[in-house]
């Protein structure tokens, strides 16, 4: 078989004297990151078009298996939770890691500490940014007990401000942003079926949980029922991974603790809530559509 030489489109548009000469270089990376910036910079720059397409987050033709997704990126961070506890007891930093030292750090920082936690809490889903690292990093400084109130009340708070403001500060733009189908459909059915709804996509990960906080805001749904649904359906997860991450310093020392085969099982138990709740449906024919 013979080799046929072959330049890719791009060297063409940048050098295309060199791809002429047959003399043109083959970037490798990390610069094939940084042409693919300039690429995109001339086109913008050069060859502006209008966007015709509409970006979907769920295709109309996949059918949703309810809670796969989000059981698989638990799945995704337990691993890496394992690599991350191997590294750090091996590597000797292990000693740095005891738990009542660390938390009687953390009770010395006074109400201070408690309230920056809550109010990072507050904010980071209104900024999209992921929740269950900031879940986890209150098991370890709080405790299983306190993590846990801190969390809970943290997240709720978090999911109520994306719900004002979506409601009343930026309808217009949040619209905006929620303009495929499947968000269409989660209006109708919260008109149909009201707080349920809430506790369904809580329970059952269909959307993503950002976005879901600012959805509900250009719904009808009162902002009491938000509010409570939300916290009951979130709460336990973030029990389940409260009591999981407190046993983190434990476990980076080698001990493994009933706390950590306690959030072990609950983190098992939370995964399957998802199938449950399908099973449930399942049976019930007028229950929640979405």
């Amino acid at each position: 078989n013979k080799k046929i030489p072959t330049d890719h489109i791009i060297d063409a548009i940048f050098d295309p004297e060199a791809v002429a000469a047959g003399k043109c270089k083959v970037s490798k990376a990390p610069w094939t990151y940084f042409n693919r910036i300039r690429v995109k910079h001339y086109l913008k720059h050069n060859h502006p078009a209008p966007v015709v397409r509409e970006r979907n987050l769920v295709p109309p033709c996949v059918k949703i298996d309810a809670g796969t997704g989000k059981n698989g990126k638990r799945a995704v961070v337990l691993v890496l939770i394992a690599l991350i506890t191997g590294a750090i007891h091996f590597s000797g930093v292990s000693q740095f890691a005891d738990p009542d030292v660390l938390r009687q750090m953390v009770s010395s920082w006074g109400l201070p500490a408690p309230v920056v936690y809550m109010l990072i809490y507050t904010i980071a889903p209104a900024m999209f940014f992921p929740g269950l690292p900031i879940t986890m990093v209150g098991g370890i400084l709080f405790g299983p007990v306190w993590g846990v109130v801190y969390a809970i009340t943290g997240s709720t708070a978090g999911a109520c401000v994306a719900f004002l403001v979506a409601r009343y500060a930026a309808r217009d733009w949040v619209k905006t942003k929620l303009i495929s189908p499947k968000w269409k459909q989660l209006d109708d059915s919260v008109e149909k079926n009201g707080w349920k709804i809430i506790a369904f996509t809580r329970l059952v990960p269909l959307f993503p949980f950002n976005l879901l906080n600012y959805a509900f805001g250009l719904t009808s749904i009162k902002f009491a029922h938000y509010a409570v649904t939300s916290f009951i359906c979130m709460l336990p997860a973030c029990i389940a991974f409260i009591v999981f991450s407190s046993s983190f310093p434990d476990l980076i020392k080698g001990n493994v603790s009933p706390g950590f085969i306690i959030g072990v099982l609950l983190i098992v138990f939370v995964s399957l809530i998802p199938i449950g709740v399908r099973k449930y449906r399942a049976k019930k024919s007028d229950s929640i559509h979405i």
